[in-house]
């Protein structure tokens, strides 16, 4: 199968993909985007986090992604395998398809895939393989599902906690792997942020409960901040309360903090609490102060291999940063971790 071929599958998926959510469904297409439809409605029955809305925007990004032009500019960091190897993929089920990416970057690559999916998130990377197949066959001997145990493979790339992460790296360390770790995002504000910027922010924050890896989960603020604006700007996201696990995080939380007479500020639906900690439970969001930029970034240095997004809409002398609101808006080109995937698959 060339090269081609691979990206011309990928094109169409994100295509399928923009007419299921525009209604423009093709004839003979309409089976699918019944299944997809079934999908969708069972896995928020199954995984309360995976509500409708979510799995539209997860699968809204991806068509994103798999834009012609992107995935052409994409291949041009392929180097085609001579010997096509086989890579076990062990997938997180945080945010719906999260997985997908490391699919696409080992079949682009032209490597074959051993999929174990996350209990999670069962259904829908098998469904997105479907499609892979039926927009492109040959793709059909090269995509394999693991239930059990994984054999017969020749390099890893696995995702999970740092808890798991300890056991990928006792059994999959002898093969060249890619072992990812908890990360989270933070945001970094000046307090000159208007209330639409705030409001930005608050996606960053609330998209998907603030479970994936992209959302952010502290910021950093000069000392004396007022927090009135922000809880303000964000008060329309108080919606994320209509969903039950959000709602019992949340109680949790709270009764914690006050039975344990640790001080936080609430709005009723998010706490903020000042934390040198960088991981805020959900419902949570942590902030620390800081004096100046200088101490800022000796605060940041040192996190940097836990972070996968800083947030800012200033510059940070030695930083790399997004805009706020962005978080959750991610390009083919951005990789978890920051390690470059298709780098690691041109070597093995």
């Amino acid at each position: 199968m060339t090269l081609k071929q691979r990206e011309q599958a990928f094109v169409q998926l994100g295509l399928f993909i923009n007419r299921h959510f525009s209604n423009q469904w093709l004839p003979k297409e309409e089976r699918f985007h019944n299944d997809l439809l079934k999908l969708t409605s069972i896995a928020f029955s199954y995984n309360g986090w995976f509500t409708p809305e979510n799995v539209a925007q997860a699968l809204k990004g991806l068509a994103f992604m798999l834009e012609e032009k992107s995935i052409a500019d994409f291949s041009k960091n392929i180097t085609e395998p001579k010997d096509p190897k086989i890579v076990a993929v062990i997938m997180a089920g945080n945010i719906p398809a999260v997985g997908f990416h490391d699919m696409l970057c080992v079949l682009l690559g032209g490597h074959n895939i051993l999929i174990k999916v996350s209990s999670d998130d069962p259904a829908f990377i098998p469904f997105l393989a479907g499609m892979l197949i039926y927009f492109e066959k040959d793709f059909a001997p090269r995509i394999n599902f693991s239930e059990g145990k994984m054999i017969n493979f020749d390099a890893v790339i696995a995702t999970g906690s740092d808890n798991t992460a300890k056991h990928f790296e006792f059994y999959f360390g002898k093969y060249p792997n890619i072992i990812r770790r908890n990360r989270s995002s933070i945001a970094v504000l000046n307090g000159k942020e208007t209330k639409e910027e705030l409001t930005r922010l608050g996606k960053d924050i609330f998209d998907y409960y603030g479970l994936g890896c992209r959302n952010v989960s502290k910021i950093y603020v000069p000392e004396g901040y007022k927090f009135d604006g922000l809880f303000e700007a964000v008060y329309d996201f108080k919606y994320v309360l209509d969903n039950k696990k959000y709602n019992n995080n949340y109680e949790y939380n709270r009764a914690i903090y006050l039975l344990d007479l640790i001080p936080f500020l609430d709005n009723n639906f998010l706490m903020i609490k000042e934390s040198s900690d960088l991981h805020a439970p959900t419902s949570v969001l942590f902030y620390e102060n800081y004096t100046n930029q200088e101490s800022l970034v000796e605060k940041i240095n040192p996190l940097l291999p836990n972070l996968q997004c800083i947030v800012s809409n200033f510059e940070i002398k030695g930083l790399k940063t997004i805009a706020l609101g962005c978080t959750q808006e991610p390009s083919i080109f951005d990789f978890a971790d920051n390690v470059n995937t298709l780098d690691f698959l041109n070597t093995i």
